[in-house]
């Protein structure tokens, strides 16, 4: 596996509220008896899924993780302050509300077409909406009574909508696309029973990893023998139950209702206008300089000066340690966000350990070091520990 690739798998577990979202829109395997289907071997299914096109669908997805993590609403007011506004309710936008995504079962209706997406998270008496256009996103949350608008930039409108569902959006496809992705020679790759998802007949394929040091057991994944869509994603952690699913309960292919791309906030909504960063605004955040220092004396800068910046620059990217299923990422100090160390509800979900404290989930566990650097990995605790010993 290269270092690129480690680096995406593993990246998005470095910080807390990441990793626990990586299991907020994750449900539960939906699969009845199994179908009867012609053959096919591991590659002519990957292949399958690799050129899946579906150009609209409409669905509901339901989710139950298996994290390991405590219900929510235990954790009282330490919950409620928690990572921004928001209480320990449905209609939270902290790390509150992303650590109640990632406990017990929810429910998500997914609507796509073309450039249109929304997805509707509903909890119990209220709902998260995520609603994007062509020309427009919004963020709604029905129990603070909050929406967020952002304009976006004209784009053709094209592409595989499946694929391109509003960002932190977990559909089965796009989680079955990151386990996809990471298929390589550390992993074993095999065709399990013909089953059925959301009353669709769908092939299953079985990643395992080779190597015996992962948290993770096996990645069950069901492919619909039509589309080749994935239906469902089932993460095996070696309990009597997956740890991680996500299955579609219900779908249909083709265009939804167009008037569910229409959003207007309802009456008594605070909406909040956001601006996309510019293209300058990202390179100068990247470079680590505003555009207009660089340019202060009309010269280029020292060459030692930029060597110096480079190197410092080097010095806060997360590094990987090991390879495949196994590998950790170590993050220095300085790149860790200030937030995330000290947040209350941080406190309340780690537990103490020699030389600072772990955050663990069936599926990777991250540890805080007490000189403030990170390691995350599905691995257990002691891989973590030495890594940060440098053993």
């Amino acid at each position: 596996m290269s270092r690129s690739s480690s680096l995406g798998r593993w990246v998005p577990a470095i910080a807390i509220p990441a990793l626990i979202v990586t299991g907020a829109l994750v449900v539960p395997l939906q699969a009845s008896a199994s179908s009867d289907l012609p053959d096919q071997t591991p590659r002519q299914l990957l292949e399958f899924a690799a050129s899946a096109n579906v150009p609209a669908l409409s669905g509901t997805i339901d989710q139950t993780s298996n994290l390991g993590l405590p219900d929510l609403s235990a954790l009282g007011s330490v919950a409620g302050g928690a990572g921004g506004s928001g209480s320990s309710g449905s209609g939270g936008t902290g790390l509150s509300s992303v650590i109640d995504l990632a406990t017990g079962s929810h429910t998500a209706r997914v609507f796509l077409d073309g450039g249109n997406a929304r997805v509707q998270v509903m909890d119990h008496l209220a709902e998260r909406d995520v609603i994007r256009t062509a020309d427009s996103a919004w963020f709604y949350s029905s129990g603070d009574q909050t929406a967020v608008h952002v304009a976006l930039p004209a784009h053709d409108g094209t592409g595989d909508t499946a694929r391109t569902a509003p960002d932190g959006t977990w559909t089965p496809q796009v989680l079955a696309e990151k386990f996809l992705s990471e298929a390589d020679v550390s992993t074993s790759v095999t065709v399990g029973e013909d089953t059925t998802v959301a009353g669709r007949s769908a092939y299953t394929l079985v990643l395992t990893p080779k190597d015996t040091a992962t948290l993770i057991a096996s990645v069950t994944i069901a492919i619909d023998s039509e589309t080749g869509l994935p239906l469902s994603v089932a993460v095996d952690a070696g309990a009597d139950s997956p740890a991680l699913e996500v299955a579609f309960s219900q779908l249909t292919i083709g265009a939804p209702d167009a008037a569910l791309f229409d959003f207007t906030p309802p009456a008594g909504t605070t909406v909040t206008e956001q601006a996309l960063p510019t293209k300058a605004e990202i390179q100068a955040k990247k470079d680590g300089s505003q555009k207009d220092g660089s340019q202060k004396d009309g010269a280029t800068r020292n060459g030692a000066e930029a060597s110096g910046k480079s190197a410092a620059s080097a010095a806060e990217q997360p590094t990987v340690i090991g390879t495949g299923w196994a590998t950790i990422v170590s993050v220095p100090a300085s790149a860790v966000p200030a937030e995330m160390l000290t947040s209350p509800l941080l406190d309340t979900l780690t537990q103490p350990v020699d030389g600072g404290r772990v955050f663990s989930t069936a599926v990777a566990n991250v540890l805080l070091t007490t000189d403030g650097r990170v390691f995350a990995g599905s691995v257990p605790v002691d891989a973590l520990l030495a890594a940060a010993a440098g053993r």
